[in-house]
């Protein structure tokens, strides 16, 4: 791997890819330590610890400490995905979304940019309850006397810092290598490992070391597994003569992963399920005894009703995000104007219900196996006493495994493309 990896990097394109994929990260990170506007900074450390709870814990991850420093990129980029999820859904009820979606291209930068209007309206949504909920004193001195003047400046400013997050995501996309939200999303939830790790040797108990350690070789190895496992289905192609030219006839698979929506079900699930908790909590400024802090505190991460809909979520994002990538019917339309065929299934309609079948019953253990691996952690924790100080171990691992995988993928077919050997080493 290391040797595929100063390949890529001596190929010019590469390089300049990867330097600017860093150099976005980098950028990212950096606002992720700059304090918002009207913040005590003689305060801020003390604040921090006094607010937490397992909302802020769930923000810190996903935003990579950001929140817990009352950075400029507070929100992170939960304001973006949430907005994300409600376009792709519209785009499958509203017809005139359907036919954008049809357009290609063009139809797909439409609808991109509704995205980003309506990320904006989160942004200044989520931004008021959080600046609310840094003035209702849980964090102490740090933002309960700010002025008028401050808490506009900070609502401001986390709307700013939102959508600088997405535009650095779409610069990654465009210009450098891999998915750029995801990347973004996976750099937040590594750059708190360090501290997680610190805590855990602090704790001093071997026990809990050993199986974490246990737990997180097996949780990777499974991600793995799944994530690379496909269910080949057989195609025979039959001779057929293309104007003067005979074409041969062959046998071929088409291969079917066994978790085709990758960690976008787990993203997904995370994101909807923080938007409504979060804000009731921030938006009731801490008051449990409010109906908008009794929402959040019985939805709140690690309670039965979290991880049931959470589990939930999974299931129904998995199902969803693999329908909108693979279409059985069209599949089975293109295989018979190409002349193949499934052995022993008709061509057309009982192809692509065979091919809806096959799907069906393979996505249906990847839904589980990422239900499972989400929320199995929780409980684990419980038994071993940690609370939630490891909550989020089985999605972080889930998205930093499944983002890599997919970041290597794409940089192996780039080395493929420019004839360089990649990370499978030839025998």
């Amino acid at each position: 791997m290391l040797g595929a990896l100063g390949n890529a990097w001596r190929v010019p394109e590469l390089r300049q890819k990867l330097m600017f994929t860093a150099a976005m990260i980098a950028l990212y990170r950096l606002g992720a330590f700059i304090p918002l506007p009207g913040i005590d900074r003689s305060a801020l450390a003390d604040g921090a610890q006094t607010g937490q709870n397992a909302i802020t814990g769930l923000f810190g991850v996903f935003t990579g400490g950001a929140f817990n420093n009352f950075a400029i990129l507070s929100l992170g980029i939960m304001p973006y995905i949430t907005a994300a999820i409600v376009m792709q859904l519209l785009t499958v009820a509203i017809p005139k979304l359907q036919e954008l979606a049809k357009e290609g291209e063009t139809g797909q930068q439409k609808i991109t940019q509704y995205t980003r209007y309506f990320t904006l309206v989160l942004a200044i949504l989520q931004s008021v309850a959080l600046a609310l909920f840094f003035r209702s004193g849980q964090f102490g001195p740090v933002f309960a006397n700010a002025t008028v003047v401050d808490f506009f400046l900070v609502v401001v400013t986390l709307t700013t810092g939102v959508m600088l997050t997405m535009w650095l995501g779409e610069l990654i996309t465009q210009r450098g290598l891999g998915n750029g939200i995801s990347l973004i999303i996976t750099a937040s939830i590594i750059s708190q490992a360090p501290r997680a790790i610190r805590s855990l040797l602090e704790d001093g108990n071997v026990l809990n070391i050993v199986v974490l350690a246990i737990l997180a070789v097996l949780i990777v190895a499974a991600i793995v597994f799944v994530n690379e496992g496909q269910r080949r289905i057989p195609i025979t192609y039959a001779k057929r003569q293309v104007g003067r030219r005979m074409s041969q006839g062959g046998t071929t698979y088409l291969p079917l992963k066994v978790n085709m929506a990758g960690v976008i079900p787990i993203i997904f699930a995370s994101s909807l399920l923080i938007f409504p908790v979060v804000l009731g909590q921030f938006a009731s400024g801490g008051n449990q005894d409010s109906i908008l802090g009794g929402i959040a505190n019985f939805f709140t991460p690690g309670n039965a009703p979290y991880l049931l809909l959470y589990a939930i979520l999974i299931i129904m994002f998995t199902y969803f995000y693999t329908a909108v990538q693979f279409n059985p019917i069209e599949h089975a339309d293109n295989l018979k104007k190409q002349g193949g065929y499934v052995p022993g299934i008709r061509p057309g309609q009982p192809t692509a219900l065979y091919l809806n079948g096959v799907l069906t019953k393979i996505t249906l253990f990847g839904a589980f196996f990422l239900a499972a691996v989400a929320v199995i952690p929780y409980f684990i924790s419980d038994a071993l006493g940690l609370g939630q100080s490891i909550f989020l171990g089985g999605t972080s691992m889930l998205i930093v495994v499944g983002v890599s995988l997919d970041t290597v993928r794409q940089l192996e077919s780039q080395l493929m493309m420019r004839n360089y050997e990649g990370f499978m080493k030839k025998r």
